[in-house]
Formats: C-alpha cells, sequence, structure tokens
C-alpha cells in the first residue's frame, strides 16, 4: 500500500519506536535463552550417555529444541535490525515532510496525492481567478511539488521493502522459526536488488520500476554498505558488466517500449552512482581495489551475457555506460580514463569496428543518448571526467601513466606527450563520429554534430578539474576555493586557446575562408571556467595586484595578451558569453561593494577608485560584445535569439561569484540566499538586462559598431552594485549618485577599450 502525504505528516511514529523498543528486549532475551540452551541442555545432552530409545529421541528433541531457540533469536533479531533502520529513516523523511508542509500551508498551496508516491501541487485560486503568479512563485511550487514526490517515493520504498523482509524472515510458518536473516534494512533491500537482478532482462516492467527504486534511495547512502553489498553480490566485475549489458539492449532495442527505455535510462544512472559509491576507498563498505584493475583487464575484452551471441562488445563499452553517472574517486577512475585515452590515441576506432548501424543513438550502452551512443569510451571516461573533480584534476595536472593494452601499468614507457591537455589539443589528435546512424558520413550537419561530442565531454573534464565541482553541480552548489594544480591547468588552458585560438573557432559563414576548429564545442565550458577565474582576468586585464582584484584561492598567473584572445574567441559562444557576463558583472558588484564597504587608507577618492574598480568588468564587456557581434554578423554561428536565451541559465554565476566576495578566507563558501542576498537580485536583473541590449544588429561588415545599448546597460550594471553596496549607509543622495556616476565612467571607459582591441579571436 502506498504511503501518501498527509499519511507521512501525520504517522505516529513513536508507536514505531515502541515496537523497535519492544523488538531489541525480546532478542536480547532470546539471546540469553538460546546461549543457556547451548551451554546448559544441550551440552548436558552431548556429554551424557544415553541408552536405548533416549539415544535418538531425546537427543534428538534437544538439540532441535536449541536450533528453534537459536532461530527465534535470529528471526526476533532480524525483525529488530529491520524496524529500528526503518524507523530511523522515516523519522528523517517526515522531519523533511513536515518542513516541505509549512511552506506548502504557508503559500496556501494545495497538494494533489495521486496515490502512486507522486503529488501534484497547485495554488487553488488559480481556476477560479486566474491570478498570474510570480517567477518565484511558479518555481517554489515546482520544487515543493519535486521535494515531496522524493520524500514520498522515498518512505513507499523504505515501507515496501520492510513488509517483505518481515515476511521473508517469518517465513509464514508459525511452527518454524529460522528464515531469512538481515542484520540490516540495507542487507534486506540488497538481497531483494539481488534477486531482481537475477531475471536479468526477464524483470517485468514493474519489477524493472522496483529494482530502480530499490538502486535509487540505497545505492547512494554514504557509508556505501548497499552499493558495495549488491556489487559484490552481482559476482564480480564481469558479471557486474554482463549485467548492465544485457539491461540496456533490453531496453534500447527497437521493440521496446517508451516505459522500458525510460526505465533503463533510470537504471543506468542508478547503478553508476551506486557503482562510484561502491568504488570508494574512502567509505565505510566499499570493493577492494581490485574492481579496478578487473575492469582496465576486461576493457579491451568482448563481453557476451547470451549463449552463442556473435558480435560482442569491449568492455569498455560497456562500463562507460556506467562511468558517465557519479563522482568517481580518483584512484579508481584515473587510471581507467589514462588507459582507454593511451589507446584512443593508438587507434582511434578500435572501439568501433563493431558498433552496430541503422540503430536508434539510444541503442546501445549509453540509453541516456547524451553525448554520443557510447561506442567510443573516450566520450564516456571524459563524461565521467567532468562528474568527478578530484579524478579529472589529477587526470590533466599529473603526469601520465603508460599502461599496457591489458591494463597493467607499463614500468617504464614512454607516452611521447607530457600532459593529456597537450595530446587532445594536438591538431593531429583525430575525434570519431560516435553515432549509429547509418547515413552520417553522407550528412555534414550530423558529421558535425556527433565530432563535437569527444570536445564537448573533454570541456566537461576540464571544467571539474578547475573549478573542483561536477560540470553540471546544482546553482546552489558551493563556491570552492582553487589549490594551486587547478590554477595551474587553468593557467595552461588560458594559453593553449589563446595562442591556438583557431582551435575552438566556429564559422558556418561559407564567404569566410577561416575554418572552423576541431574544439569549438567545448567554448560553453570554457566559459563556465572563465567565470570562476573572473578575479584572474580582471587583474590581468587592469595589470594590477591581487589586493584590489583577489582570486578565490590561488592565483592564476595569465598573459595579457593571450587573455585577450582567449575571451575574444570563447565569447562567441552563446552559454559562455552568459556566464562570462554574469560572472563580470557579480565580480564587479564586489570590487564595487569592497571600495565603499571596505578598509583603505588610500588618499584617493572613492569616487576616482570607483572609476579604476569598474574598468576591467568594462573591458571584458567589451571583448565579450565583440566577441557576439563577431559570432552573429561575420561567423553566423550563432543568433541574437540564441545569445539572449542563454541568460536565464546562467544566473548561478552571479551566486556563487557573490558568494566568493563573502569570505575568502574558508575551502567552501555555501551560497545561499542570506550570504549574497545583498546584492544579488540587483544582479541578476542588470545581468539580464545588459545581454538582451547587447544586440549586435549593426550592418554586417560595419567596422563601426558601437554598441549604444550595451553599453548604457553596463553603466545601468555598475550603478545598481554602487546602490546596492550603499543601501545601508549613511551616504547622501548627491554622494551616492557622483559615486554611481564615477563607476559608470570607468565601466563605459573599459568598454571602449574592449571593444576597440582586435575583433574576436585576434584582440592583442
Amino acid at each position: 500500500m502506498t504511503i501518501k502525504y498527509m499519511d507521512l505528516v501525520e504517522a505516529d511514529l513513536g508507536k514505531l519506536g515502541t515496537a523497535v523498543s519492544d523488538w531489541k528486549s525480546t532478542a536480547g532475551k532470546l539471546k540469553t535463552a538460546a546461549e543457556n540452551a547451548r551451554d546448559g541442555m544441550k551440552a548436558k545432552s552431548d556429554k551424557a550417555r544415553w541408552a536405548g530409545a533416549n539415544a535418538t529421541v531425546t537427543r534428538d528433541f534437544v538439540n532441535k529444541t536449541t536450533k528453534e531457540i537459536a532461530d527465534l533469536h535470529t528471526e526476533a533479531n532480524s525483525i529488530y535490525q529491520v524496524l529500528d533502520d526503518a524507523h530511523t529513516e522515516l523519522v528523517s523523511l517526515q522531519k523533511q515532510i513536515k518542513t516541505a508542509h509549512e511552506e506548502v500551508r504557508n503559500r496556501g498551496i494545495r497538494v494533489d496525492d495521486y496515490g502512486d508516491g507522486t503529488v501534484r501541487c497547485v495554488y487553488p485560486h488559480d481556476r477560479t481567478t486566474g491570478d498570474a503568479h510570480t517567477q518565484e512563485e511558479i518555481e517554489a511550487r515546482q520544487e515543493l511539488e519535486g521535494c515531496i514526490s522524493r520524500i514520498l517515493s522515498h518512505a513507499w520504498e523504505i515501507d515496501a521493502s520492510v513488509a517483505r523482509a518481515l515476511r521473508k524472515s517469518h517465513g509464514g510458518d508459525p511452527n518454524n522459526a529460522g528464515h531469512s536473516s538481515y542484520g540490516s534494512l540495507n542487507d534486506a533491500q540488497a538481497d531483494r536488488a539481488l534477486e531482481l537482478a537475477r531475471k536479468g532482462d526477464q524483470m517485468t516492467d514493474k519489477e524493472l520500476a522496483e529494482f530502480n527504486r530499490l538502486m535509487q534511495w540505497n545505492g547512494r547512502e554514504k557509508n556505501g554498505e548497499f552499493a558495495t553489498e549488491f556489487y559484490k553480490g552481482l559476482g564480480g566485475p564481469q558479471k557486474t558488466l554482463e549485467f548492465y549489458a544485457e539491461m540496456s539492449i533490453d531496453g534500447t532495442d527497437a521493440d521496446a517500449t517508451k516505459t522500458r527505455l525510460d526505465a533503463v535510462q533510470d537504471l543506468q544512472r542508478n547503478m553508476g552512482y551506486a557503482l562510484a559509491k561502491a568504488t570508494d576507498p574512502g567509505t565505510e563498505h566499499h570493493l577492494p581495489s581490485t574492481w579496478g584493475d578487473d575492469f582496465r583487464r576486461l576493457g579491451t575484452q568482448e563481453i557476451g551475457w547470451e549463449k552463442g551471441q556473435m558480435n560482442k562488445p569491449y568492455g569498455y563499452q560497456v562500463l562507460g555506460g556506467l562511468l558517465r553517472y557519479g563522482n568517481y574517486d580518483s584512484k579508481f577512475l584515473t587510471p581507467i580514463a589514462e588507459h582507454v585515452t593511451q589507446l584512443h590515441k593508438k587507434d582511434p576506432h578500435f572501439f568501433l569496428h563493431n558498433k552496430p548501424m541503422g540503430q536508434e543513438d539510444t541503442y546501445g550502452f549509453n540509453p541516456s543518448g547524451k553525448l554520443g551512443t557510447g561506442n567510443d569510451p573516450l566520450n564516456s571516461v571524459l563524461e565521467a571526467l567532468g562528474h568527478s573533480p578530484e579524478a579529472a584534476e589529477k587526470f590533466f595536472t599529473q603526469p601520465p601513466t603508460a599502461y599496457n593494452e591489458d591494463g597493467t601499468e607499463k614500468k617504464g614507457g614512454t607516452l611521447g606527450f607530457d600532459k593529456y591537455l597537450d595530446l587532445f589539443t594536438d591538431k593531429d589528435f583525430e575525434w570519431t563520429v560516435d553515432t549509429n546512424d547509418t547515413n552520417v558520413l553522407a550528412d555534414e550537419d550530423k558529421t558535425k554534430n556527433a565530432l563535437g561530442y569527444g570536445p564537448e565531454a573533454l570541456g566537461h573534464a576540464l571544467e571539474a578539474a578547475t573549478t573542483g565541482r561536477p560540470y553540471d553541480s546544482d546553482a546552489t552548489g558551493d563556491a570552492i576555493r582553487h589549490e594551486p594544480e587547478r590554477a595551474a591547468l587553468m593557467q595552461d588552458i588560458v594559453e593553449k586557446f589563446g595562442r591556438n585560438p583557431e582551435l575552438i573557432r566556429h564559422n558556418e559563414n561559407g564567404d569566410l575562408d577561416a575554418e572552423s576548429g576541431p574544439l569549438y564545442a567545448m567554448r560553453g565550458s570554457l566559459g563556465d571556467i572563465t567565470a570562476e577565474y573572473m578575479g584572474d582576468f580582471q587583474r590581468t586585464l587592469a595589470n594590477a595586484d591581487e589586493s584590489q582584484y583577489p582570486s578565490f584561492g590561488s592565483p592564476a598567473n595569465l598573459a595579457p595578451d593571450t587573455a585577450q584572445r582567449f575571451l575574444a574567441e570563447v565569447g562567441q559562444d552563446p552559454d559562455a558569453y552568459a556566464s562570462i557576463t554574469s560572472a563580470q558583472q557579480a565580480y564587479t558588484a564586489n570590487v564595487v561593494n569592497d571600495v565603499i564597504n571596505g578598509d583603505s587608507n588610500s588618499s584617493v577618492s572613492d569616487a576616482e577608485r570607483l572609476r579604476n574598480a569598474t574598468r576591467p568588468g568594462g573591458i571584458i564587456a567589451g571583448i565579450m560584445s565583440e566577441a557576439r557581434a563577431d559570432a552573429v554578423l561575420d561567423y553566423h554561428a550563432a543568433s541574437d535569439t540564441e545569445f539572449n536565451d542563454a541568460a536565464a541559465d546562467k544566473q548561478k554565476w552571479v551566486d556563487r561569484i557573490l558568494g566568493m566576495g563573502i569570505e575568502t578566507t574558508t575551502a567552501r563558501v555555501p551560497i545561499v540566499g542570506a550570504v549574497v542576498g545583498w546584492a544579488s537580485e540587483d544582479i541578476q536583473g542588470s545581468v539580464m538586462d545588459s545581454i538582451q541590449r547587447d544586440s549586435s544588429d549593426q550592418a554586417e561588415g560595419d567596422a563601426t559598431r558601437t554598441y549604444h545599448e550595451g553599453r548604457s546597460a553596463l553603466s545601468d550594471s555598475v550603478k545598481a552594485a554602487v546602490e546596492a553596496a550603499t543601501r545601508n549607509g549613511d551616504l547622501n543622495p548627491k554622494t551616492i549618485g557622483d559615486l554611481k556616476a564615477s563607476a559608470a565612467n570607468g565601466a563605459d571607459d573599459g568598454h571602449t577599450a574592449g571593444a576597440a582591441m582586435e575583433s574576436a579571436g585576434d584582440a592583442s
């Protein structure tokens, strides 16, 4: 039976707590009874010299009675352990849902319970009055709906697991104790997950949904107990690959239903997260390190799961589907990523000889269909690095280790390169077309799109390595201080693409001779990396010291010329442009706040200091305007609409950069409204306004691009920063007005200088 919304809100879990105590007491008493029976009557029975019928009947009776008492203890202890864990988890979930319920009441929202573990949240007056709601209200409703549904789904899974475990512990026989025994609720859940997994592709849709719930709510637990038990129970690395291969093909086959495909996509995600947890040596429960060795050994071997199977995939093609989800420990993932990369360098098409043709791109071992079909495991491991910051950092910053084809380390082996960044940016490095489409080579657009999968995944990996966060981390994710290795890698990236901007250039204009570079698909990530290191860019362009334009952690020592060229090329991408613009305005707001509210013994007036402080941000804004115009007017690589649409998705940088300015002494800064609220709403509004007004609608080839609207919006943004910084002070309106004018003049001067630099990609 499904646990409903109000059931969980109102349930008296104290009764369950009492039952836990009772069963704990019962188990303790039965333990004593079992020990007494074993050490008392059974010991005496074993020593007695029985004769006649007593030699068999009485002794057997004593043995059976002793065993039954021991079985009763086992059953009682199993029930106690399961109920105890369930009580702990349900209390936590009830606390969460009561918090959500309080917000539901405060907002006047009605919760419609569908009875299947999901709910719908609505504002009751919508249908009667047609009242419009703010974006904040809409987002709050959606967040509550998702939150409540997740809590109910988890509670439902616990309830079902407990009921099943109790039935198995009892066995259904009132005259015979001693059936399934569990040391925890996790034991029972892992046992059920394995029971379902042994059915393989014979699992019904209902059973597969149950399997996914078990994996979803238990596979990511911090102590790794469930995940480790599950993967051990599968039978080892090869059995893991066989099971996942069987299920992914079953769900992506042309005959599979949409329901089955959705379920297998969930399975890919859930098993990936669980594998990351199980292979993490830092968790309380984890798999032995030999699993990594075995996966590398199996990487170049064929994996079959059906008798007489002809076309078998390689281990890395299967494993890659799992690695795309989860934050993996570097000791496990980095050697696998190195091995796969070296295999690709040796023969880029090694893993593509067996790829199926004429299938959907969801077919195979990457049911998600994101960034390739999974035939080329290089894309998969790069995407895995993008979710695993520590592993990515080590992959790109530590000296490479050479591996043999069987995955063993090649002692004294040489690779022909010193850094993986050098390898991936080499003009001769070959990216593959990872798609099942039969006609892909005949379709130029499909080919270009497929060739971008690998570079985009490379961008994700570099983003994780330089920021310390998964590339697609939540918008409220902590700001993490830049370690020296990350900052040095950032410096290498800017140097690499600043000196070779043609690698990331995108040109769709057939009238221009410039060709698109092989790595332009990664520019979105390069924009996010730039946003993360905005302090370093502003300091470099201002030719200033770190006291005024501080880094968040270790500085990246950038060269002005390469930094300018890098910005000019990266800024042609709509997503990158939006990230950089958002971060620039937020960072400038921090600098403005420091001038007005910080401690300074400077004899220079605040007005003059503000003019100087806003100029570097203005330079970046000017370069961004020129980059946008080049993309729209010259290269035809994007439209103004695409630039405007990208803005809304990049607001996370405002709070994150503001957070960096609030506290620079700790390793991680939690991004919460109370911390950054002093300017967040103002800056977010000015970012949206400036991006939408920075239009590139001048005539093509016009050398007198002036960006009047964009410059005006930039001035408004720094004025908004001054307004926010002086809001709680005692300055009079006239002084505030003068400070706004000075800040705006500095930003405008910078914008003029930035836009006057050489055109995007050639700025110097």
